[in-house]
């Protein structure tokens, strides 16, 4: 049997990267995983030939099915700083990536697992898959972005139920309930979800950057900070390189292709584009 990498990333064709949580059978996450998860994201938010990324767990039975909890007892004296610290640090520095993230859900996701998922844009579940926040059976509640995550993707009513009794729900009600946007069929959540980074990869980098972090601040923002900050962005990508191929593609009635990078120069591509 292989050994577990807990992390894998890699650069695909079209300027996708597929990131793998890596701790068979269930990915679960554990002190070496979140270090390394934020070293990846390091790496990925400075790589300019990165346009999306898809975050997936190894194998077919969980995307992540939350923390090790046999490493509990080691960090229980210090949990906070020896764990959640750096489990907050690794999921925001996924949410804090500078380019569209989508969540391939492949399997069960709890826990943790459920909060890495949280953490991206979108997420693409498959439809035999549950999830769910079950850490109150365990006399704890979810730590590391589940409290304020979820209730802005469900609504604080829903957030409380799922919270309060750490059911599990399945694939069609976290669709109906708006916690992860599509449903793939059995065994095609990562195929969905690439198909759909690399859709989004054809677009232009700074504007989708530019979006990312325009919609995740502004749940922090007043109105005004909002509009101030949609005036100076838009500033941005009215000055950029990406305009001046939009309008010639519309008007020349072709699909545009878009190559600047999110620092406005031309970004290298991989093979196969």
């Amino acid at each position: 049997m292989a050994e577990c990498s807990f992390i894998d990333y890699r650069l695909q064709s079209r300027g996708v990267v597929v990131l793998t949580l890596d701790n068979p059978p269930l990915n679960l996450t554990t002190l070496v995983t979140l270090d390394k998860l934020l070293s990846a994201c390091r790496d990925i938010a400075g790589d300019e030939r990165v346009r999306a990324v898809v975050v997936t767990g190894s194998g077919s039975k969980a995307f992540c099915a939350g923390s090790d909890i046999s490493e509990f007892a080691h960090v229980r004296d210090d949990v906070v700083s020896r764990k959640l610290a750096r489990e907050n640090m690794a999921f925001t520095a996924l949410e804090q990536l500078p380019m569209p993230v989508i969540a391939a859900l492949n399997g069960v996701a709890l826990g943790g697992g459920a909060e890495i998922a949280l953490a991206c844009d979108i997420r693409i579940m498959d439809e035999t898959a549950r999830i769910g926040f079950p850490e109150v059976k365990l006399g704890i509640f979810p730590g590391s972005g589940g409290i304020f995550r979820l209730p802005r993707l469900v609504g604080p009513a829903k957030a409380y139920e799922l919270l309060y009794t750490g059911e599990l729900i399945d694939a069609h009600e976290a669709h109906r309930i708006g916690l992860v946007n599509r449903l793939a069929p059995a065994g095609q959540a990562l195929s969905a979800a690439v198909a759909l980074a690399e859709s989004l990869a054809s677009r232009p980098a700074l504007a989708l950057s530019l979006i990312r972090a325009g919609v995740r601040d502004s749940l922090n923002q007043t109105t005004q900070e909002a509009i101030s900050r949609t005036l100076a962005d838009s500033h941005r990508v009215f000055t950029g390189p990406d305009i001046a191929e939009g309008i010639d593609a519309f008007f020349a009635k072709r699909a545009p292709v878009f190559t600047a990078g999110r620092n406005r120069t031309s970004a290298q591509r991989t093979e196969g584009d």
